[in-house]
């Protein structure tokens, strides 16, 4: 399955995707960027939701990176 299909899946059913799911996806999104600013900005927000430990939190932080994905999509 492509990247751009996962991207679909999970924002067409996000409640149904996981955290480890999604920060894979943004781990593939990221060198995509044409700003290294952005890149280290997302690592950044990947690393935060990694180091929470309450899964519901994890969830709520994935969702405030669903704007990568539609980036991605539109060609950045």
């Amino acid at each position: 399955m492509s990247l751009e299909d996962q991207i679909k899946i999970i924002s067409e059913d996000f409640e149904k995707a996981t955290p480890e799911t999604i920060i894979d996806i943004l781990n593939q999104i990221k060198p995509h960027f044409k700003s290294s600013l952005i890149s280290e900005y997302l690592q950044g927000k990947i690393q935060k939701i990694h180091d929470s430990k309450d899964d519901q939190e994890k969830k709520n932080q994935c969702k405030a990176l669903l704007p990568y994905f539609d980036w991605y999509l539109q060609g950045l």
